[in-house]
């Protein structure tokens, strides 16, 4: 792979993938160098699916229900992510862990819904995250996009956004405006990838300039 080459994506997913129409918006609409390989969602009832399949792009289930031991979950994910040439690895909403294994160290990243590290780690996805921000009190959450590390939600952080916490804000309307940022925070962070922007430094991402490249 190189600069001038898109990024070849696998992205993993548990629900609707809206994260997922939102690259393929943006691939369509020649704003990101990106291509979707393969879906690949932890729930058979996943809408990202069919949003795929729609495209013509292979889509499989991996279901965590029949494979409880994560070892033996990821076991499944990595035999059907060798079936493709991937560059990146991309978690929009997977509620399960992805191990890297080596092959996807640095080229595996999640996005989460609060500013890690507060509001995350297990327990704290979807709806759980907002109830908690709302119950906490905090003015201010926001969304992060990391590299997926062996630990949940500890990777290094390559990009955040706050985003404000309103008086009268319900889980439902405090994450359209996260959901908002994560949609445009997403594709930023693979297109640094696809540039080889990104350097990771013991757990700090540093953005390298362009033109220095």
């Amino acid at each position: 792979m190189t600069a001038a080459d898109p990024v070849r994506l696998a992205v993993l997913l548990s629900g609707e993938g809206t994260s997922l129409e939102n690259l393929f918006e943006r691939i369509e609409a020649g704003s990101l160098a990106a291509t979707v390989e393969v879906v690949i969602a932890s729930k058979k009832s996943a809408g990202g699916l069919e949003r795929a399949r729609r495209r013509g792009i292979p889509a499989v289930a991996v279901s965590r229900k029949n494979h409880p031991d994560p070892s033996d979950f990821n076991d499944a994910l990595h035999a059907e992510l060798e079936r493709f040439e991937i560059d990146l690895v991309a978690c929009l909403g997977f509620l399960s862990p992805f191990e890297t294994r080596g092959k996807f160290d640095g080229r595996a990243i999640n996005v989460h819904p609060a500013l890690i590290p507060a509001f995350s780690g297990r327990g704290f996805y979807g709806h759980h995250v907002y109830d908690a921000v709302l119950e906490s009190g905090v003015k201010l959450t926001g969304a992060t996009v990391h590299f997926v590390d062996a630990d949940y939600d500890c990777g290094p952080i390559i990009a955040q956004e706050a985003v404000a916490v309103l008086d009268y804000d319900t889980a439902e309307t405090l994450a359209e405006r996260v959901q908002a940022v994560e949609r445009r925070l997403v594709p930023e962070v693979i297109g640094l990838f696809g540039r080889g922007q990104l350097v990771i430094e013991a757990r700090r991402v540093r953005i390298v300039d362009p033109d220095l490249l």
